[in-house]
């Protein structure tokens, strides 16, 4: 169940998860501590990138 919950963490920074996506993602994070944490770092890594991303397009204007 944890790789399926990876999976949709993944996809979930890319696009908007169905519903049936965010309930068993949601589900599986009420249970999983160790996949709660996993989902903090990708949003954590996301954001990162995307700040990057704002500075660089910033530093070649």
């Amino acid at each position: 169940m944890c790789k399926e919950a990876t999976r949709l963490m993944s996809l979930k920074q890319d696009r908007t998860l169905t519903l049936q996506e965010r309930v068993s993602l949601r589900l599986h994070l009420s249970m999983c501590g160790a996949c709660r944490e996993c989902d903090r770092q990708f949003i954590l890594l996301h954001k990162a990138g995307d700040k990057l991303r704002t500075d660089l397009d910033k530093a070649d204007q």
